[in-house]
């Protein structure tokens, strides 16, 4: 029986170990859901989802029956006149000593202006705080985009460097041979010594972006900062998997951008503003119930059954009618709709910005996959230049500075096609953002 607890705990800890392991093992679909739940930003908008929610109840019990209770207990310390008897039974009518009086009041709001545009305000509410969450998922899953592909950029740019280093190692051993044989000049391996030189600068600096790379990818997806996160994901593979050229005949209508929601309800806030100042010329009616219990005695025995009490019941009506205000109430509603009128210049500037901001997307994505082409080829032609310049050298036909110009060309060439790669990547993020488009 032990033995099998032993064996059963093992089992559990060695699945408890394997989740973990795998936890952080993230494709970048895998990652934008992970942020989408666990990103600190997105769970914030959530909270504020649910407060607003909270507030649209709250507004709406505003209006609602309300009760409250009240006791209230005087003890005369010093009584004006003495108690007297009408009921000749002992129980002490008027001048008691001590007074106790229980009651309960139901208070109901029958009109208000101010109390129907703070339902519409708190709907409207609700509806900022949805639309603030879309808003924000979006913007948590372009940054987990870039991050991501920050971290392939780092890594890949690594693998490079780390290749360069070995390469112009072995050259350098070489032409060092050579130059102690006599039949090289000592200019050449020095130039050499300046090229590894400075791609082991590189690389030391990309070591360290690296660690800063994948700090920010863990903050961004809401892990700990020094998390263990290890990414599935290849950055060739997803540059070609983000080249959609369909995503640029996409004809979406502004009203259905999340910037252009965000100020539509920014416009009929502006709107219920200027109805809640002009509801405050309104008259405001609301009634009321109440009833209480009185009770007077020369002792504290207000516990007793045999307490006399004295219950008193009523009902009204509370009419507020505004009548004059020095022009308090204008000014305030004309205030408001001035506010209206410059929500209204800004949501068609809104929407004008946004046709700008998609036609420099789309622009931008173009360019970043045609760039991507051309960067491209740009590296099979500095590869083939590097080679032949090494080759020429080692036979003693080309110059160390020769050899040393088309390696450097051949590095610039490797950097600027792994960010061509990160900026279609990108590049097609930031349209989809405008656009509202997820990630296909």
């Amino acid at each position: 029986m032990r033995q099998s607890l032993i064996l059963f705990i093992s089992i559990i800890t060695m699945s408890i170990g394997y989740t973990q392991e795998i936890s952080n093992s993230l494709s970048l679909e895998e990652a934008i859901a992970y942020a989408l739940e666990n990103n600190r930003q997105s769970k914030n908008a959530s909270r504020d989802i649910d407060a607003a929610i909270k507030q649209k109840w709250e507004a709406i019990a505003s209006g609602l029956p309300q009760i409250n209770g009240n006791v209230s207990y005087i003890n005369n310390i010093e009584r004006q006149f003495p108690g007297i008897d009408f009921n000749n039974d002992g129980f002490i009518d008027i001048g008691a000593k001590q007074n106790i009086t229980p009651s309960a009041t139901l208070n109901q709001l029958i009109f208000d202006g101010s109390y129907i545009v703070g339902l519409q305000s708190a709907k409207v509410f609700l509806e900022i705080s949805e639309n603030a969450k879309v808003k924000t998922d979006l913007e948590v899953r372009k940054s987990v985009i870039n991050a991501y592909g920050n971290v392939l950029l780092a890594e890949e740019s690594l693998k490079i460097f780390e290749r360069n280093v070995d390469v112009l190692e072995k050259n350098l051993n070489d032409i060092t041979k050579i130059y102690e044989n006599g039949l090289e000049e000592e200019e050449s391996v020095e130039q050499l010594k300046i090229t590894l030189s400075s791609v082991k600068s590189n690389l030391s600096n990309t070591k360290r972006l690296k660690d800063l790379s994948y700090q920010m990818l863990n903050i961004t997806l809401g892990l700990d900062i020094n998390s263990d996160t290890i990414l599935t994901d290849n950055l060739e593979t997803l540059a070609l998997k983000n080249m959609q050229l369909e995503l640029l005949e996409t004809n979406e209508d502004v009203k259905n951008i999340i910037d252009f929601k965000i100020a539509e309800n920014n416009k009929v806030s502006k709107e219920l503003l200027v109805k809640l100042e002009q509801s405050k010329s309104l008259p405001t009616l609301s009634g009321f119930f109440t009833g209480s219990y009185i009770g007077n005695n020369e002792k504290f025995r207000f516990f007793s059954n045999s307490q006399p009490w004295v219950g008193t019941a009523a009902f009204g009506l509370n009419l507020d009618i505004p009548i004059f205000g020095s022009g308090l109430k204008s000014a305030r509603t004309q205030r408001a709709k001035i506010n209206l009128e410059k929500s209204e210049d800004d949501l068609i500037e809104t929407e004008q910005m946004i046709k700008l901001q998609i036609a420099s997307s789309k622009s931008e994505y173009k360019f970043a996959i045609e760039d991507y082409e051309n960067k491209r080829e740009n590296l099979n032609l500095a590869e083939r230049i590097e080679t032949k310049n090494q080759t020429k050298f080692f036979e003693g036909i080309g110059s160390s500075f020769e050899l040393r110009q088309a390696q450097t060309q051949l590095y610039t060439a490797q950097q600027e096609f792994l960010q061509a790669m990160l900026d279609v990547i990108n590049s097609k993020a930031e349209l989809e953002t405008i656009l509202n488009t997820p990630i296909n």
